[in-house]
């Protein structure tokens, strides 16, 4: 039978990458003082369609993206997990040589003409494959300290150099990925437990920069200096509030006047809110809750474990960044730099998003047991048990199995077996 491509997948793809032309457009086509002071400079230029034309340029080197992820045999993709993320290490590395590119206070980008690219995007993607390779081995132990540390240690370098850029929103992202994956995996809560509290002492240092404490009391208390370290976050809420039920109506937004910081890139959703209101809000979050859940329901049909956690973890990886601009616009936590997936302005997170919906609908094309023929040979486990790793009961159905090696409940399973 000729594999189907997931249409509903695509057709959610499609819909916010429409919503966030839009609102790109909407954001940008008015010429605020601030643009044509950046114009003025040389950093930006100055025209009704400048950021649209980038944008619509962005989406045609992700279609290819996407095409590319689509067409690709994925035990290729997992024999070259490694090379990937070295790959992506050195991009990331780059942004301190000349390539590198600085805005905002921070180096997070390289050139690449005819414009630039943040590698921490790529990173994120590469730890997935990287994850999903190492835990579909035959050698990886869900109940071993040494299982545990090799990719806890490979997710902080990562984070080293991104604090070194500084992007601690990229760290703390990378971090909740690396530990959800952990997690699924069936790896025991006092490991990560026990990780969070070693950790807990550096995230107070860190949080304690001068310029770090500064959004954390504006978190807090973001009235307390309103047109100072708070203002980004009282227009934000004056945006999502001026909406209402139906919205001001699209591009009838005022806050993008000047008003709005970054209101085409990470605070993208509180000019939807304004212009679309509740409703539009309501329906931007509603397509990525079904976008994740669907991904997910693509890791459940598949017997292969590599794919199980290549599809769970890049479902993850676009719903935690979207989850995190969401509570970021809504002021549930202090602010960071993370763009909301296919609608913020950037070709960087766009063209990496689009990436891995392709990977996810390789991934759908078929329900069972995508295993290259030397599986074998490659440490790479299906269903079945594997030596090294704890088998699951006896009289146990298949499906009950494959849930097993894949880290479902394996406690639950435990203490039935342990009877």
């Amino acid at each position: 039978m000729k594999p189907r491509i997931d249409k509903l997948i695509l057709l959610l793809v499609c819909l916010l990458i429409f919503v966030g032309l839009v609102a790109v457009y909407s954001s940008t086509s008015i010429i605020s003082p601030e643009m044509a002071e950046k114009a003025r400079k040389g950093e930006a230029a100055v025209s009704q369609f400048a950021f649209l034309r980038k944008q619509l340029f962005t989406v045609v080197i992700g279609i290819i993206a996407m095409v590319a992820a689509y067409k690709v045999r994925l035990d290729l993709l997992r024999r070259y997990a490694i090379p990937l993320l070295l790959f992506s290490l050195v991009c990331l590395l780059l942004v301190f040589t000349p390539l590198g590119f600085s805005g905002g206070g921070a180096r997070r980008w390289i050139r690449i003409w005819p414009s630039t690219f943040q590698p921490s995007e790529l990173v994120k993607l590469s730890m997935v494959i990287f994850l999903a390779w190492y835990m579909s081995l035959s050698r990886y132990n869900k109940d071993k300290i040494g299982s545990f540390l090799i990719p806890i240690g490979v997710m902080g370098g990562f984070q080293i150099v991104f604090l070194k850029q500084p992007d601690f929103g990229a760290a703390m992202s990378l971090g909740l990925l690396t530990l959800s994956l952990l997690f699924l995996s069936g790896t025991r809560l006092r490991y990560l437990l026990s990780l969070g509290l070693l950790a807990l002492p550096l995230i107070v240092k860190l949080a304690m920069e001068p310029y770090r404490w500064k959004r954390v009391v504006a978190f807090l208390d973001p009235w307390k200096d309103a047109q100072g370290s708070g203002f980004q976050l009282v227009q934000s809420f004056i945006a999502l509030g001026s909406g209402g039920l139906k919205g001001t109506g699209l591009g009838q937004g005022r806050q993008k006047l000047s008003f709005l910081p970054e209101a085409h890139t990470d605070f993208i959703f509180a000019l939807i809110g304004e212009e679309l209101g509740f409703i539009g809000a309501f329906i931007v979050i509603a397509l990525f809750s079904i976008l994740f859940f669907r991904g997910i329901s693509i890791a459940k049909k598949t017997d292969d474990s590599f794919t199980y956690y290549l599809c769970f973890g890049i479902s993850l990886m676009i719903a935690l960044q979207a989850v995190i601009n969401f509570a970021v616009v809504t002021g549930m936590v202090p602010t960071k730099g993370l763009p909301l997936p296919f609608i913020s302005y950037g070709g960087s997170s766009l063209m990496v998003s689009m990436t891995a919906v392709g990977l996810l609908l390789n991934a759908s094309k078929n329900s069972t047991g995508l295993i290259s023929p030397d599986w074998r040979s490659e440490g790479i486990h299906p269903a079945p048990p594997q030596a090294g790793r704890e088998t699951a009961p006896r009289g146990m159905t298949p499906a009950a199995s494959s849930r097993w090696q894949k880290g479902y409940g394996y406690r639950k399973y435990g203490r039935t077996r342990s009877r």
